[in-house]
C-alpha cells in the first residue's frame, strides 16, 4: 500500500512541472506586438507608395497557398500571383499616395497571430486619370520566423 501511494506521488511530481496556467505562461507585451504590427502596415503602405517590389515582398508571408482579396478582380492566389498583381499595378499607376486612417490591431493571446483593419483614402494617376478612393482593409498577420508577415488581406470600396 505504501508503496502504491509513493508511486503515485511520483507520478504527480512528474506531471507538476509541465502544467502551467495561463497567468503562469509568458505574458505577451501587447502593446510592443501592436506597434510591431503597426510597423509592418506602414511599411506595406510605403512600399505599394514607392513602387518597391523588395520591400513589398518583405512584409509579405511566403505562402504559396495564401489567397488574397484586391478592391478589385478575382481572387489573388498564391505568392506569386500576388507579385504579378502588384508589378501590374506599378506599370499602370504613378503617384500613388495612401493616407491611412482608424487603424486598429489586435493581438492573439499567444501572441503568434494579429489582425488589423483600417480605411485607406488611395489616391494615384493612370495617365491623364486621377483615382481617389476610399478602401476598407482587413489584414491577417502571423509571426514568421520572429517576423510579423501579412498572411491575409481583404481590400473593398464601400457599395454605393
Amino acid at each position: 500500500m505504501l508503496l502504491r501511494y509513493f508511486a503515485m506521488l511520483l507520478a504527480i511530481s512528474l506531471l507538476l512541472p509541465g502544467c502551467e496556467n495561463e497567468d503562469e505562461q509568458a505574458a505577451v507585451d501587447t502593446a510592443a506586438e501592436k506597434e510591431a504590427v503597426g510597423d509592418v502596415l506602414v511599411a506595406y503602405i510605403s512600399s505599394v507608395e514607392n513602387e518597391n517590389m523588395a520591400d513589398y515582398a518583405k512584409n509579405i508571408g511566403h505562402d504559396p497557398e495564401m489567397v488574397n482579396f484586391g478592391a478589385f478582380g478575382e481572387p489573388i492566389r498564391g505568392r506569386d500571383d500576388l507579385e504579378i498583381v502588384m508589378t501590374n499595378q506599378n506599370e499602370m499607376l504613378d503617384n500613388i499616395q495612401i493616407a491611412e486612417n482608424d487603424p486598429r490591431i489586435h493581438i492573439s493571446p499567444s501572441g503568434d497571430l494579429a489582425w488589423a483593419t483600417s480605411l485607406w483614402q488611395f489616391h494615384a494617376t493612370a495617365g491623364a486619370d486621377t483615382m481617389n478612393l476610399p478602401v476598407r482593409c482587413t489584414w491577417v498577420l502571423q509571426r514568421q520566423d520572429g517576423q510579423w508577415k501579412i498572411v491575409h488581406f481583404h481590400k473593398s470600396l464601400p457599395a454605393g
